[in-house]
């Protein structure tokens, strides 16, 4: 079935019809904002995409209310209307001036799809038509929109592809701006609340750095040998209510015996997707293997951000461990240790990451999350599911094919709700296949 929608999809041209640009809807002047450290690592990732579908009619006019609204949102999210620059000194910085192009809009058309076709479980690559800037740097947003929506009509709906400068937003921000959008377009006068702007009161190091020969995120040389490329599936994993409930009481049913704190659903499903994926890869027991997780620190920092601060406030945060003690050892094992190092990630931890970052700047690779990973963005505790702009909850939430790689999870909030959740999962198509038929991970069992 799925292999069919593809395909069927993939023969429909995605049309391109109209591209404009949405400014706030007020004069605000000529500003700035310096990135900071935990912004300029993610220079040479890529745009970070989402994708929403609504069910819906009049296109026309779901376009414009999104427009309208966009325009007063901006109004506080400014930034996103913006460009990347420098300082006299070479310091990376947000720029913006009433007198610039601003969010970039494309209009589409995809004739004869319809939703149902679309939010199958299997690739991110068959949608990529329908998400703007795939395989765009974050660096090219010197000269592109740091943000842009596509908006395409399907036969019955709408898809909204997202792609977010990533060096100037996180998962965090990128979440409540949308919500914020939503707010506006569902007819509040103002947004309940105001994003923080201020980067440089979480951090305010000056870095000049050399990107005149940025890393290529692409390459797979080795000795100057071309390796050949990885071929990567994608799919989406549906954990119910019911299977994250029975996922983390038995991950609790033996508590260690340290007197730590119960686990937690994020660490519970965490260890479930990590020791199935390692399992799958069939590695042998002596190969390292590495959990990432890209964690929140806005209350983690010293003085704590508020949750509302736009920009990037996440570091990761690397787990690592032999494939065969992952194996030999019950679920708990590797819970307690993602759990520990989540809690050793504090704000000395933090202030100690930064000063080694600034000391020798890297800038990051999306595939430098460690070797034989599984590395988890996004969070089920955003409410993508409640963002709606006057025309219904979306029928489906899924992130674009930008900065996957195998062993990249994204987790969503459940469409069913409460504590389902959705786990989307990039591998190698040897180890993706051997995955799916895992009656255990599925919980089939």
């Amino acid at each position: 079935m799925a292999a069919e929608v593809g395909k069927k999809f993939e023969t429909k041209n995605v049309k391109i019809t109209t591209k404009s640009h949405v400014m706030p809807n007020k004069k605000l002047g000529r500003r700035e904002c310096q990135l900071v450290t935990f912004d300029l690592p993610y220079l040479a990732f890529y745009y970070n995409q989402k994708l929403l579908f609504y069910k819906g009619n009049d296109f026309e006019d779901m376009v414009g209310k999104l427009k309208d609204g966009l325009s007063v949102v901006l109004e506080d999210f400014y930034q996103l209307a913006g460009k990347l620059g420098n300082d006299e000194e070479g310091v990376f910085r947000v720029e913006f001036d009433d007198e610039m192009d601003g969010v970039e809009i494309v209009e589409a058309i995809a004739e004869g799809i319809e939703i149902a076709d679309l939010t199958v479980e299997e690739g991110a690559s068959t949608l990529k038509d329908l998400i703007p800037f795939n395989g765009v740097l974050n660096l090219e947003g010197v000269h592109r929109p740091l943000f842009a929506v596509q908006l395409t009509k399907l036969k019955d709906g709408l898809a909204m592809g997202c792609a977010f400068n990533h060096a100037i937003l996180d998962g965090t921000s990128t979440w409540h701006f949308m919500s914020s959008w939503a707010e506006i377009c569902g007819g509040a006068e103002s947004i309940s609340v105001p994003p923080f702007l201020d980067r440089t009161k979480s951090r305010n190091t000056r870095l000049k750095l050399d990107l005149s020969a940025p890393p290529d995120p692409l390459s797979t040389k080795s000795n100057g040998v071309a390796k050949p490329e990885p071929q990567i599936r994608e799919k989406v994993f549906k954990f119910s209510e019911a299977d994250i409930d029975k996922i983390k009481s038995k991950i609790n049913a033996n508590p260690p015996s340290d007197g730590s704190k119960p686990f937690s659903t994020f660490q519970s499903l965490s260890v479930h997707i990590w020791r199935h994926v390692t399992h799958a890869r069939e590695l042998k027991p002596e190969d390292y293997t590495v959990f990432t997780v890209f964690a929140n620190c806005r209350k983690r920092v010293d003085p704590p951000m508020p949750e509302s601060y736009f920009g990037n406030l996440i570091q990761a945060v690397f787990t690592v461990t032999a494939a065969g003690l992952l194996a030999a050892h019950p679920p708990e094992f590797g819970a307690s240790m993602i759990q520990k190092a989540i809690e050793m990630h504090n704000a000395k931890a933090i202030e100690e990451r930064n000063k080694e970052w600034e000391s020798s700047p890297k800038i990051f690779q999306f595939k430098d999350a460690g070797v034989n990973c599984v590395a988890v963005g996004s969070s089920p505790r955003f409410k993508v599911y409640e963002v709606d702009f006057g025309f219904g909850k979306p029928e489906c939430v899924r992130s674009g094919s930008n900065n996957r790689f195998d062993g990249m999870v994204y987790l969503y909030q459940g469409k069913s709700g409460g504590r389902s959740i959705d786990v989307e999962i990039s591998l190698e198509a040897g180890t993706m296949e051997r995955l799916e038929k895992d009656k255990e991970f599925l919980m089939e069992v």
